[in-house]
């Protein structure tokens, strides 16, 4: 009876790990030096032949790899005190992986983790994938610098638990896909350029929560590079945002439309450039998008955005598309605080001249700046419009323009911006408006307070 019994739990374990593929039963050697490329994927293939299961890179092992393909049904389970290592050697990563979206930029094409058409796969565990992306390795003048992951047409995807360090490029560009969480993750990209954490490019019902992000280049990205590829249905919430660039960039490549996004629950520090950077350019409809319950410290623009036409696609026609609309955006209960900062930490809010950003409303906004701003400062009437002549190629970016005539928030060409509840604290004086609108036409302000002291209309300068 006892050796029945033995045999039964013995098949019961079997059974209970057949779905389970440990690299190192594939020929995997685990010691970091050794290409382990070859037995990982076969490991991968095996699964999902056999209808799927977790592809497992053992505890306290160091698996190197080039290029390999995730597949239908596989989830790729790094254990806690694992390590899935990049090569060193651009060679090891295949040209079949797609391309960058972006122009200028083929030397980003190549990546480490690729899938094309699949359905139901995932990336788990407490382990860590480690790019391994460092300049000695990797630059444009010695070949390329491959991105950590890029996910093509694919749907129903889990990025959870996985610690994302030291990519070369982008730590991950996922194009056209639906249906995807990333929860409880950590990326560190501060070890090459355009380090981008998550890029989602004409991807719809994206939910991305309890994660940190401490990046080169901007923390999540939206975008959509076709015409014909929304970006809709995005949710953000319960993440910690630091960034050498912007924390959240909405748009810049921005063919197809973007719809139904909030942004919740978030804090953003030492930020270099902007925290919501919202910018609309190739001819797509952008709006309805809500970012509420907000801490920002040390971001200057915490929310800067721009309408106006340049390319940024590498398949986007030379030919500048007719602006379409952007509208419909709500940002609620913000404590910004940029004492740290200097005098260009406003919030700055552009359209163009016959092409307004449309419906703004600014609500329960705590705002501390370091002042600083001078007569001629305030005075200042040159402000460069976002044209193809001032871009001259490029983006656009706060640099063309320069110290603002607010101390607040400065906005021009827009139609219904409306401000309620909205204080302004500056360290030093400061000889500019606290707010100041430029050819803005409808909306209202009302309860706004300069150091305490409530502002009437007159007193925030309407030109």
């Amino acid at each position: 009876m006892k050796k029945i019994l033995l045999l039964f739990l013995l098949g019961f374990t079997t059974i209970l790990q057949a779905n389970d593929y440990n690299v190192l039963d594939y020929g995997a050697k685990g010691d970091g030096t050794s290409k382990d490329t070859k037995a990982v994927q076969a490991a991968i293939d095996a699964c999902t032949k056999n209808g799927g299961g977790n592809v497992i890179i053992p505890a306290g092992k160091t698996v190197l790899i080039g290029t390999i393909y995730l597949k239908n049904f596989v989830t790729l389970y790094i254990e806690n005190g694992a390590v899935l290592l990049g090569s060193p050697n651009y060679e090891d990563y295949t040209t079949d992986t797609h391309k960058n979206r972006y122009k200028n930029e083929p030397h980003m094409d190549r990546c480490l983790i690729f899938a094309s058409d699949a359905k139901y796969f995932a990336i788990k565990g407490l382990g860590t994938i480690d790019g391994n992306g460092h300049p000695k390795y990797f630059t444009k003048e010695k070949g390329g610098r491959p991105m950590m992951m890029r996910f093509l047409n694919c749907t129903n995807i889990q990025l959870k638990e996985v610690t994302l360090i030291n990519p070369a490029a982008w730590t991950s560009a996922w194009l056209y896909c639906d249906q995807i969480v990333v929860d409880s993750i950590k990326i560190i990209s501060r070890v090459n350029q355009n380090g981008d954490g998550l890029d989602f490019d004409g991807c719809t019902n994206v939910r991305v929560a309890n994660s940190s992000f401490d990046t080169s280049d901007d923390s999540i990205c939206l975008q959509t590079s076709r015409p014909d590829k929304p970006c809709k249905d995005i949710v953000i919430t319960n993440c910690v945002f630091t960034s050498k660039w912007a924390a959240m960039r909405i748009g810049l490549a921005s063919r197809g439309d973007f719809e139904s996004v909030t942004v919740s629950n978030c804090t953003f520090h030492d930020i270099q450039d902007s925290g919501l950077k919202i910018q609309m350019n190739e001819g797509g409809e952008m709006k309805n998008m809500i970012f509420s319950n907000i801490v920002m410290k040390n971001v200057p623009r915490p929310i800067f955005m721009t309408f106006c036409q340049q390319r940024a696609g590498v398949d986007t026609p030379e030919t500048m598309f007719p602006m379409k609309e952007m509208h419909s955006f709500s940002f609620n209960n913000m404590i910004i605080d940029n004492r740290e900062l200097d005098k260009n930490s406003v919030i700055f809010l552009t359209g163009m001249p016959d092409n307004y950003i449309r419906d703004i409303q600014l609500n329960n906004i705590q705002m501390t700046v370091s002042g600083g701003g001078t007569f001629a400062d305030a005075t200042k009437k040159e402000i460069n419009e976002y044209t193809l002549e001032t871009l001259n190629g490029w983006w656009p970016e706060f640099s063309k323009v320069g110290t603002l005539p607010a101390s607040g928030v400065y906005a021009r060409h827009i139609d219904g911006l409306y401000i309620n509840n909205f204080q302004l604290i500056t360290i030093s004086d400061d000889k500019r408006k606290a707010i100041v609108l430029d050819d803005v036409i409808n909306g209202n302000a009302k309860n706004v307070y300069l150091n305490g002291k409530e502002l009437t209309n007159p007193e925030l300068k309407l030109n």
